[in-house]
């Protein structure tokens, strides 16, 4: 496994180790706490008579205020603490594998969950018995969790992924209740068209958008075949099935993206995460895809009175199989071997089960909470959750069955279909060969 992390070019090394600012090396200059510590035993005092300098690398921009405000916030508690924040977004993968191999790991860093647990499994230390994990739901501890059981992950944040659709904008269709199946999506689609309105706005020119649609499909194949996402994922994986054999995928993804585009705003590729946010709000289009509750903020700065609703996507003509998926994507990882370990560790339970920390998610990050005993957001998509979860399971999170190399490379082949230089069965093809490729770190 370390091989593959590894697996840089020397001179691509020696660059990113000679402009790497943070790290686990730059810590043994502060001189805080025992270096190579595993988080087992974490549990002892942190010596608050040191100055202490943690670094965070990670990939969150739009969260880039609330992670200063717990910093500021730590730094009252703890006054010897200096957290350094350092966010990246554009090629922050290759730079963060670049500071791994130059012996620069940050002391906090951030990765996709689920299959990613593993990959950088020998580089995160374990807080399998830490009061944070105690906190996490069990959804989420799951999704921190690598294959053996072990907690080594922390919850940026939990998760909602769901078509959003403007309420009022349906209502001036005669769209009085969101469709569940694809006949009931055309019938929607009609109506929304015959009163002017563009039924779609989409972000196709993100790459990491299609995995959030696609997602909805595979667990629609996996429940049609009698298997779990994961083992259906597992199977794609190994080689051992194929797309055509699954209708969902074959027939109703690729139909859905089609749709999404002839009924869509113009130019598809060109559209970015922002412009599709800007395009929903401002009442160009009536259903964002691809998409889910990090948006709603950014819609509202927009159009503040705006109303809008979530909903499961119609994957086929199952009513059931019309569901939102809940859970965390995104982990925060320690440096098992960072020199402040134990200091790291102390900070990320303050955070997870302090009181400030519990109404940080909500008030502050205004996000869905990953913990127990938090309070949900003063927004409408985590009310709308709670209230369709009470009656309707949630999908599973299958993204995270398979590595964001696959994904990226997905969302490029995917590009290039609805751009028309590949047919769908090449890029079938494609996928499939993709997903033995890099869907897995094995």
């Amino acid at each position: 496994m370390k091989k593959k992390i590894l697996a840089l070019s020397f001179s691509l090394v020696l660059i990113m180790g000679l402009l790497s600012a943070c790290g686990g090396n730059g810590n043994n200059a502060e001189g805080g706490g025992a270096g190579g510590a595993n988080a087992g035993g974490n549990n002892a005092a942190a010596d608050e008579s040191k100055p202490v300098t943690i670094n965070m690398f990670t990939a969150s921009p739009e969260y880039t205020d609330a992670f200063n405000a717990y910093i500021k916030e730590y730094k009252q508690v703890k006054p010897n603490v200096t957290i350094n924040l350092e966010i990246m977004q554009a090629d922050y993968n290759t730079v963060l594998k670049s500071r791994i191999a130059a012996g620069s790991t940050p002391d906090v860093f951030q990765t996709t969950a689920g299959g990613d647990i593993d990959t950088f499994a020998e580089y995160s230390a374990d807080l399998t018995n830490e009061p944070l994990a105690a906190a996490m739901t069990d959804a989420v501890r799951a999704n921190m969790s690598s294959t053996d059981g072990k907690v080594l992950g922390l919850p940026v944040k939990g998760n909602l992924f769901t078509l959003i659709y403007n309420k009022d904008l349906l209502d001036q269709a005669g769209v009085t209740t969101f469709p569940k199946t694809t006949a009931e999506l055309d019938d929607a689609i009609a109506k929304l068209e015959a009163k002017g309105i563009t039924p779609f706005a989409n972000a196709y020119k993100e790459w990491w958008v299609w995995k959030h649609v696609f997602q909805h499909f595979v667990n629609a194949a996996a429940q049609d075949a009698g298997v779990t996402s994961q083992e259906l994922v597992s199977g794609f994986i190994a080689g051992d099935v194929k797309i055509k054999d699954y209708p969902a995928l074959y027939n109703n993804f690729f139909s859905f993206i089609d749709t999404t585009v002839k009924h869509g705003t113009d130019k598809p590729l060109e559209r970015d995460s922002n412009a599709e946010v800007s395009d929903f709000a401002s009442g160009k289009a009536a259903i964002m895809t691809g998409k889910g509750a990090w948006d709603e903020e950014s819609i509202k700065k927009i159009t503040p009175d705006i109303k809008i609703g979530i909903a499961g996507y119609p994957v086929s003509d199952k009513p059931e199989q019309a569901t939102i998926i809940t859970g965390a994507d995104q982990a925060l990882r320690i440096n098992k071997d960072s020199a402040v370990v134990k200091e790291t560790v102390e900070f990320f339970n303050w955070l997870y089960t302090s009181d400030y920390g519990k109404n940080w998610f909500s008030g502050v990050a205004k996000v869905i909470p990953p913990i127990k005993d938090a309070p949900m957001p003063e927004l409408d998509m985590p009310q709308q959750m709670n209230e369709i979860l009470a009656s309707e399971p949630s999908g599973d999170l299958s993204v995270n069955y398979s590595l964001d190399t696959f994904h990226q490379k997905f969302g490029e082949i995917m590009q290039a279909y609805i751009g028309g230089s590949k047919t769908k069965d090449q890029a079938v093809t494609e996928i499939e060969q993709a997903w033995v490729q890099l869907g897995s770190a094995q």
